[in-house]
């Protein structure tokens, strides 16, 4: 995979659409936003869902 999900977590509301999406690749970090810890962990697909689903559009491709 040539990119990488990102999330803008100064923009995360913690709604947990992302983590629900693709828990291979987003979670909780302690101040409860999500972030990313495997940007393999899930197909660009699914990703890109979880990307079109955030309703504050905090998380991007880098």
């Amino acid at each position: 995979m040539n990119r990488k999900p990102f999330v803008d977590q100064d923009s995360c509301i913690s709604c947990g659409l992302c983590v629900s999406t693709c828990p291979g690749v987003f979670r909780f970090n302690n101040s409860g936003k999500s972030e990313v810890y495997c940007p393999d962990g899930d197909s660009e697909q699914q990703i890109q869902q979880a990307i079109d689903g955030c309703p504050v559009q905090c998380i991007s491709w880098k």
